[in-house]
């Protein structure tokens, strides 16, 4: 029996079904979900530092256990990588996740047998979602590949915790069914080198039977690239004539939509994922874009907070029963690999209450207001989308920072971009996207028409600029992303040096 008959419409449907239990009360599933979270940390040594009892409500909780960060955990993580165990949660971490923090440098994210299956399982049911409402298999019968970190993974000295970045770790519990079709090699997937890795990844592939590509659109884009200029064809369904989903996660896809289209020859189905080293948030679980379903019974209990009261000290701690709709909050989880109200640094707004789905809204610290505007990255990416709309061109990446100090004239925010396609006229996209930003962000429209700053400026960057950005701060490919946004010159200081005349 092959694959394609094993994973019909009837069987996805009947595997999403019962899922979804938690559809018809997912506040009882968050409440079962606490529960079990604070039985296991009763018995650790972060419980018994925070007084855990296992009658505590949520209210108990909130008051005894603060909001941390990584900088807070660092003591509890120091002692998991001292070979100490019931630290976090009963027991040692598996596996260690490694990524890189901008303020704490090398971080370890702890992953628990208990939190493994939240990582593998909500994968396997976006494309189970996926079969189950479109009857669509044929991706299983081809190949399929996930542009991702190595599987090598190194063991840790003191603690004999092996370590790696997620999708490495991930990447040797691929479900055995999937593996015959799954590429690049393990030796290619080995590669360190990101650059000489996708090159090794085209080779490879290029005369394969593609039909499922995933990875950071930013990092497709350069693969697509490649192919096509090794192959000689002129679109990817010249190259995979069955190439039929294409999976992502990390960013808002919008802004890099029209050059995908242009070099698939196309359109072409999607799944959105939202991955995270602290756990697996969220997935697209229908054609209709409505937002992301929460993944709510998976060990992840949440706790939501309005960004606009997260700098205060008495800051509303909200549970999926007191949110509400097009409100942006700062995202907090506590999960069964031992994290405990943790701040991944992710703002969310909710499309939907039943089911819940959110979407992604931008970073905490990645926002611009030199001037009290606080632009956020969905702001600039919705500006940018209905640019490019209106005045058709086609981008590579982009990024955003103030320029409070110019040779002339008022201040104003400076956008970089590496365009595909250059617009005829990069002016009048400038204004439109401007436009487009004051109709969404009050402040920055006040600051406009009290002439506090100028209408924004697209500085044109030359091809490779962010590539070149990325690998001088050693973080080019794999998972990493280029920040949208920033309330400093960093970024924009080293993309100056590739601006075009």
């Amino acid at each position: 029996m092959g694959i394609k008959s094993i994973i019909s419409k009837p069987i996805a449907k009947w595997l999403v079904k019962g899922r979804y239990k938690y559809y018809r009360d997912p506040i009882k599933c968050q409440e079962d979900t606490f529960k079990y979270l604070i039985k296991n940390g009763s018995f650790t040594h972060f419980g018994s530092d925070q007084g855990m009892n296992q009658n505590w409500s949520v209210s108990d909780y909130r008051s005894a256990v603060n909001l941390r960060d990584y900088e807070q955990f660092k003591p509890y993580i120091n002692q998991i990588l001292e070979g100490k165990e019931n630290i976090l949660w009963p027991g040692k971490p598996i596996y260690l996740c490694k990524t890189s923090g901008t303020t704490s440098g090398m971080k370890y994210i702890p992953l628990t047998k208990e939190s493994l299956p939240n990582h593998i399982g909500s994968a396997r049911m976006a494309l189970m979602s996926y079969i189950a409402e479109t009857g669509e298999s044929r991706f299983v019968d081809g190949k399929m590949i996930f542009l991702q970190g190595s599987p090598v993974l190194e063991m840790h000295a003191q603690s004999g915790i092996p370590f790696g970045r997620l999708s490495g770790i991930v990447a040797n519990h691929v479900p055995k069914y999937l593996l015959k079709n799954r590429m690049p090699s393990y030796k290619t997937n080995c590669i360190d080198d990101w650059e000489s890795k996708v090159d090794a990844i085209v080779l490879e592939t290029f005369k394969e039977d593609m039909r499922l590509i995933s990875g950071i659109p930013a990092w497709v884009q350069m693969y697509f690239e490649k192919l096509l200029e090794r192959s000689g064809k002129s679109s990817i369904r010249d190259v995979f004539p069955n190439f039929s989903l294409f999976v992502y996660g990390g960013v808002n896809f919008e802004p890099y939509r029209a050059r995908f289209e242009k070099l698939i020859g196309g359109e072409i189905p999607s799944i959105e994922l939202y991955p995270a080293s602290e756990g697996f948030i969220a997935y697209q679980n229908s054609q209709d874009d409505n937002g992301l379903l929460l993944v709510l019974d998976e060990g992840i209990f949440y706790e939501f907070i309005p960004t606009l009261e997260y700098s205060h000290e008495n800051a509303q701690r909200l549970t999926i029963a007191d949110v509400r709709i097009g409100v942006d909050y700062v995202l907090v989880l506590s999960t069964d690999a031992g994290l405990w109200s943790y701040v991944i640094g992710d703002t969310i707004k909710f499309t939907s209450l039943d089911p819940p789905k959110i979407r992604v809204s931008g970073r905490i610290s990645h926002y611009t207001s030199a001037f009290g505007e606080h632009v956020i990255a969905e702001e600039v990416e919705r500006a940018m989308v209905y640019g490019l709309k209106m005045n058709p061109s086609e981008i590579l990446e982009f990024s955003v920072a103030p320029q409070v100090q110019p040779s002339e004239g008022l201040p104003y925010h400076e956008w970089f971009v590496e365009f595909a396609v250059l617009p005829e006229n990069i002016n009048a996209l400038a204004g439109f996207i401007n436009d487009e930003m004051q109709k969404q962000n009050v402040y920055y429209k006040d600051l406009i028409k009290g002439s506090v700053l100028q209408c924004l400026k697209i500085t044109p960057v030359k091809p490779g600029s962010f590539n070149d950005y990325m690998r001088s701060v050693g973080r080019l490919g794999g998972q990493n992303k280029v920040p949208r946004l920033s309330n400093d010159r960093k970024i924009a200081d080293h993309l100056s040096q590739f601006k075009i005349a």
